[in-house]
C-alpha cells in the first residue's frame, strides 16, 4: 500500500548521502501522513515528527505527557507513506532509551533526536528549563547507540544547556555527546549569527539547525544556514500553524455565517486531495474493485 518504492534501509541511505552532498538538508515537520505526501512530492529533504506537534495533536503542552506509544505510532503512520527519511523527536528518550530505539528502528525511522532535558521537559524555546547531569545524558546516548543495529540509523543528541548553562558549556556538553557516539548535534534555541557560527567553529560534526517560529532563534534562510556550516534545517511546527490557523478562521467563519460559501476558496479541492492520495494508482490492485477517477472533482 502507499506506493512508495524505497525500503527503509535504503531511506536511510540516502540520508547518508545527503548529509555528505555539503548541501544543507530542509526538513519540514509532518503533523500527519498526508503533510508527509506533500512535503516529499515538493522536493523537501526529509520530513520531521516533532515531539511538541504530537503532544498539540493530542491536546497536551510540551512538556513530556505524551508516552512511546503515542509518539511511535504516529511516526511510523508518517514514515511508511514517503519515500523521504523521516526524523523524529524522541524527547527524552521515554522510559527505557534501548527500547525506545528499537521501536522507532523497527518502526522504519531514519533519525531520532534525544535532549539532555529532565522527563518532565518543555518546549526548547521556554525559559526555565532544567537538564540532567552530563555524566546521565552520556549514557542515555550509549545506551542509544548500543541498541540500534543498523549503522545507518542515526542519533542526533540535541542540548538546551544554552539558555540553563550558557554557550559555552552547552558547547563542552556537546563535544562529549559526539564522544559518546552522537553523529549530529542539534543546539537548541541558539539566538543569532553569532551564536551559529561559535558552535560550528567549536564542533567538528553534523549540526542541525531548529527554525521554528516565535521562539529565541532568528529565522534565517536555508541559504544562510549552508553558509554557516549547518547541514540540516527543520520547520517543526510550521505546517500544524498553518493548517490550526486556517482551521480556526474557516469554523469561525461558518459559525458567523451559518454556511461555508465565504471560504471555499480557502479550501484545498476534493480533485487535489485524490491526487494527493494517489487514488488512481489504486486501480492496479483489482479493477474490479478499485475504478476510480479524479475527473470532474474540481
Amino acid at each position: 500500500m502507499h506506493f512508495v518504492e524505497k525500503k527503509i534501509k535504503q531511506k536511510r541511505k540516502d540520508f547518508i548521502k545527503k548529509l555528505k552532498s555539503g548541501k544543507i538538508l530542509r526538513v519540514p515537520g509532518a503533523y500527519n501522513p498526508l503533510t508527509a505526501k506533500l512535503i516529499e512530492e515538493i522536493g523537501y529533504d526529509a520530513v520531521y515528527v516533532s515531539g511538541g506537534v504530537m503532544s498539540n495533536d493530542l491536546g497536551y503542552p510540551d512538556i513530556g505527557l505524551t508516552s512511546l506509544e503515542d509518539v511511535s505510532i504516529r511516526s511510523e503512520q508518517i514514515a511508511r507513506v514517503t519515500n523521504l527519511p523521516t526524523i523524529v523527536d524522541i524527547d527524552t528518550g521515554f522510559k527505557s532509551c534501548k527500547k525506545t530505539i528499537q521501536t522507532f528502528e523497527k518502526f522504519g525511522i531514519t533519525a531520532v533526536h534525544i535532549e539532555d532535558q529532565i522527563e518532565r521537559k518543555r518546549c526548547g524555546h521556554l525559559d526555565n528549563k532544567k537538564l540532567i547531569s552530563k555524566k546521565k545524558m552520556i549514557k542515555k546516548i550509549k545506551d542509544c547507540v548500543k541498541a540500534k543495529k543498523d549503522k545507518n540509523f542515526k542519533i542526533i543528541a540535541r542540548s538546551d544547556a544554552k539558555s540553563v548553562e550558557g554557550i559555552d558549556k552547552m558547547i563542552d556538553r556537546c563535544k562529549a555527546y559526539v564522544d559518546a557516539g552522537a553523529e549530529i548535534i542539534f543546539p537548541e534555541a541558539l539566538a543569532n549569527e553569532k551564536d551559529f557560527e561559535k558552535v560550528r567553529k567549536s564542533l567538528d560534526c553534523y549540526l542541525l539547525a531548529n527554525m521554528t517560529e516565535f521562539g529565541k532563534s532568528k529565522l534565517f534562510s536555508y541559504q544562510k544556514l549552508e553558509s554557516l556550516g549547518y547541514n540540516i534545517v527543520i520547520y517543526p511546527v510550521t505546517t500544524q500553524r498553518l493548517a490550526m490557523q486556517n482551521v480556526e478562521y474557516g469554523l469561525r467563519a461558518i459559525y458567523a455565517d451559518g454556511h461555508q460559501n465565504n471560504i471555499i476558496n480557502k479550501m484545498q479541492t476534493r480533485k487535489r486531495l485524490y491526487e494527493l492520495v494517489e487514488y488512481e494508482k489504486y486501480n492496479s490492485l483489482d479493477k474490479k474493485i478499485y475504478n476510480f477517477s479524479t475527473k470532474g472533482h474540481d
